[in-house]
């Protein structure tokens, strides 16, 4: 845990600030608390206003400073007033961006129907690349941006019944790329991480 770290003597985040999504459960969970032991100021968010309410008491207990919002990235307007926000809080910047809330679902190729379909890749793509677009013009006023993705090993290999899943982590990986390309010239990286099967809760 973060909390059990000595950063002492080593580099340090403080002043920096990041937006994680998904940040209650997980890996988003240990990247809150990662970045915010580095010093980060985090906002994220999650769909149950329950388990971020006792995310954020347990950070706070541990001198983390971190706040979060509701928000199902899945709709396109609760992402855009997820970053309004997040640019409030943050007076207008922001340094780094954590893309880690994802949606999993388990099924044959012939028994995805089109709202499988369009659930899965609006939440695990188009509100990638969306919130990758809105935090653009906060990473320019802040002249230095950081975009981390959580993709997985599934988007480059094939997994049974994961199809939909697999395909909107390559989707991830593509944008990774020109985003990568496109934003150098303003100072700012765009990177995915694939971790394999991990046991936690998605």
């Amino acid at each position: 845990m973060a909390e059990s770290l000595n950063f002492t003597g080593r580099w340090s985040l403080k002043g920096m600030t990041a937006v994680v999504t998904g940040g209650t459960r997980g890996i988003g969970h240990a990247i809150v608390e990662e970045l915010a032991g580095f010093g980060v100021t985090v906002h994220t968010c999650s769909r149950n206003q329950e388990e971020l309410d006792q995310c954020l008491r347990e950070w706070k207990n541990k001198g983390f400073d971190v706040t979060g919002s509701i928000c199902d990235l899945f709709h396109r307007d609760q992402r855009e007033k997820l970053m309004e926000t997040v640019s409030s809080i943050f007076h207008g910047k922001l340094n780094i961006l954590v893309n880690n809330a994802a949606k999993g679902m388990i099924k044959d190729a012939v028994d995805y129907t089109p709202e499988d379909i369009s659930s899965i890749m609006s939440t695990n793509f188009e509100s990638v690349f969306h919130l990758c677009q809105l935090a653009y013009p906060l990473f320019k006023a802040s002249e230095y941006g950081s975009i981390v993705s959580i993709s997985s090993n599934s988007s480059v290999v094939a997994i049974p019944s994961l199809s939909v899943y697999e395909a909107s982590k390559g989707a991830v990986n593509q944008i990774t790329k020109n985003l990568a390309c496109e934003w150098a010239k303003d100072n700012i990286r765009v990177n995915a991480v694939s971790p394999g099967l991990i046991r936690t809760s998605l």
